[in-house]
């Protein structure tokens, strides 16, 4: 409940929340602290997943 307290939500937001997706905002919010060095350009994102 604290990890939810200090990602801003409410009793009522999370009555719509599986365990998973509270996870995974503290993953993303844990991510957001990181500094990459390297940044995708879309001519990287096409040559990993092709162009569809």
């Amino acid at each position: 409940m604290l990890r939810c307290a200090e990602l801003g939500l409410s009793d009522e937001a999370l009555d719509t929340m599986t365990m998973g997706m509270v996870y995974d905002m503290l993953i993303e919010r844990a991510n957001d602290q990181e500094a990459y060095p390297i940044r995708a350009t879309q001519e990287d994102i096409y040559r990993y997943f092709g162009r569809g």
